[in-house]
């Protein structure tokens, strides 16, 4: 689908209004032409004495009426005309959102949001200045034009005429060609402000990131950067501006001047009259306007295709995790799932992430995944969501294959905590309720409680209308983690996945939410992605992954049995954590800085001894 035919079923939309505002502005035209021939008829008149009081004011009257119609009629063509570009400007952005949230996350890893923000704004308003002042721009000035030109052919005079005429082709020809060298120009332009957009929302997203590592100065300096990079292509567009118009009002100013001179000669030898002369003087200066409005309309249409392409960009997108045809559809789902030989590979990387994972998982089952960063862990919770999709038969949810599930039954009986813990800016109670709209406030308090993050919410002024700011920032670490695991439990899904969801909370904290949760979800499955084992010790089946691979599976006991990975890593995190205690211990009592330090290095020294006795090397 080219450019005209993309914006053109949008246009079709509204095309009722079209008719309307283009009917209306060709009336508003057609009457404009006649006001010339009023005033030169009142300047014959008096010229000649052949016009009493009665006839000045029957022309003034006419002169009234016309100027009360235009007046009229310029209203309702903007309210038709503008109003279409406006819906259409509405309409796009509603269906360029409604498609990117069809679109894989894969899109937004690759894409980047201050881009996207600007094709949301800047391009669209300039698509609207093009299906809208464009339009009425070259509509009016073609009507304009031959009405201005038939009448001062037939009613003033041909050889005068022709002689307004022939700087109109020269200015058309140079517009034409202004057209094609300014569209490349607005391309570059608008893809520098996307840049700069990026980088400030970048930039005010990460400010605390910058002001901690001390990088105001640098990030300044790469602002600087960015800004002038936009302003050198602001100014490639203005510089030919800066040529072109100048010089449309030097020819536009030569042809009103050899006009004149001529026009004038023809009134003293008598060839026309003096009210024809005055006439054919607002005939010229209405002939100014088609000729500037033609060169604003190549700026609007340049700009408007240059931005439609970059629109049209986005809806070229095609979503690569979507319905398939042979849907079944899921009312119930009781939470077992299987993994079969699970192999995964992102897009553009040349390892798989996932390799081979096997796995049966009985609905009510608490299955935790542990391994260290990097491993997949989260990849796999996401290939149940089918945030990615995977090849047929590699996942299974009660027997069934997880591309014959509708993806809105799918994700509506899965609850998921991420592990950013995103949350919006909106009021406590909004952000719980988020996935489970319509809730009584009973259910946003018992999801708060099972969170234990209720006595944190009462004793903030607004209680659980408290306001939260982009993506959470008023609240802690752990207070965002707590809101994000109540925003899950509120669905009650027959499956709940927590990743890394409790890294920011406390122990005990972390203690009574694991109790609450295996309280709450008696029969229902949940699958714990961590890094401490503390946190999933107690888990029906543990999960350990390795480069991608299921190597150990099972639960504590068994897998401490096995002296392997799981094993490996109980003995580190146990370790350090004696250290940890050893080390406040000796700060509560004062004991000398280089005794705290020598207990630590005995401590270290003994546990990578032990390792290097069974073969593995310090970490």
């Amino acid at each position: 689908m080219n450019t005209f035919q993309f914006i053109w079923q949008y246009i079709k939309r509204y095309r009722f209004q079209y008719i309307a505002g283009i009917i209306t502005l060709f009336f508003v035209d057609f009457f404009n032409i006649f006001i010339p021939r009023l005033t030169g008829a009142i300047t014959d008149g008096l010229a000649a004495s052949a016009m009493d009081m009665g006839g000045i004011r029957k022309h003034l009257l006419a002169l009234f009426l016309v100027g009360a119609f235009l007046a009229l009629g310029r209203f309702f063509w903007r309210y038709f005309l503008f109003g279409a570009a406006r819906g259409i400007e509405r309409s796009l952005r509603d269906d360029m959102f409604a498609h990117l949230e069809k679109l894989d996350v894969e899109y937004y890893n690759e894409h980047k949001t201050g881009d996207l923000m600007t094709r949301f704004t800047s391009d669209l308003n300039m698509i609207r200045m093009a299906i809208g002042p464009a339009i009425i721009c070259v509509f009016d000035a073609t009507v304009m034009a031959v009405m201005v030109i038939g009448q001062m052919m037939f009613y003033v005079n041909v050889k005068l005429t022709l002689l307004a005429l022939v700087p109109m082709l020269f200015i058309c020809i140079g517009e034409i060609y202004y057209g094609k060298v300014m569209h490349p120009k607005y391309k570059e332009r608008q893809e520098a402000v996307s840049a700069l957009t990026d980088y400030v929302q970048e930039s005010f997203s990460g400010v605390r990131v910058i002001k901690a590592f001390v990088r105001e100065r640098a990030q300044m300096y790469g602002f600087l950067k960015a800004n002038q990079h936009t302003m050198e292509k602001n100014l490639n567009v203005v510089r030919l501006q800066a040529i072109v118009m100048p010089l449309l009002d030097v020819i536009i100013g030569l042809s009103s001047l050899a006009t004149l001179i001529y026009g004038g000669y023809l009134a003293l030898t008598g060839e026309i009259t003096l009210g024809r002369f005055v006439a054919f003087n607002q005939y010229i200066n209405m002939l100014v306007w088609p000729m500037l409005a033609c060169g604003d309309a190549i700026n609007m249409f340049s700009q408007g295709s240059a931005s439609i392409r970059r629109v049209q960009e986005v809806f070229n997108e095609k979503p690569r995790v979507y319905d398939t045809g042979r849907l079944l559809p899921a009312d119930k789902i009781r939470g077992e799932i299987t993994f079969s030989h699970l192999t995964f590979l992102h897009r553009g990387h040349s390892e798989p992430t996932l390799k081979d994972i096997c796995l049966e998982i009985k609905a009510g089952t608490t299955l935790a995944i542990i391994g260290r960063t990097g491993n997949g862990k989260s990849t796999l919770v996401n290939l149940l969501l089918r945030l990615y999709n995977t090849k047929p038969g590699m996942i299974l949810i009660d027997g069934r294959d997880i591309n014959t599930i509708p993806l809105k039954d799918l994700r509506e009986h899965i609850a998921y905590v991420p592990q950013d813990n995103f949350l919006f800016s909106d009021t406590l109670k909004s952000n719980i309720s988020f996935g489970a709209q319509g809730q009584e406030m009973d259910a946003v308090i018992r999801a708060a409680k099972a969170s234990c993050i209720h006595e944190n919410i009462i004793s903030f002024p607004d209680g659980y209308e408290t306001m939260v700011g982009e993506r959470g920032v008023t609240l802690s670490g752990g207070q965002k983690q707590r809101s994000s695991i109540a925003r899950a439990l509120i669905k009650d899904a027959p499956i709940l996945i927590l990743d890394d969801a409790l890294s920011a909370v406390d122990t005990d904290t972390e203690e009574q939410i694991l109790r609450n949760l295996k309280d709450n979800r008696q029969g229902k499955t949940t699958i714990l992605i961590a890094h401490r084992i503390s946190t999933i010790q107690n888990a029906d089946l543990i999960m350990v992954l390795d480069e991608g691979e299921a190597k150990e599976i099972g639960n504590h006991a068994s897998l401490m049995a096995a002296g392997g990975i799981y094993k490996d890593m109980f003995e580190k995190q146990q370790l350090e954590a004696a250290i940890g205690d050893k080390r406040r211990a000796l700060q509560h009592s004062q004991v000398p800085d280089y005794a705290s330090r020598r207990l630590f290095a005995n401590h270290v020294g003994k546990g990578t001894g032990r390792k290097a006795k069974k073969g593995g090397n310090p970490r």
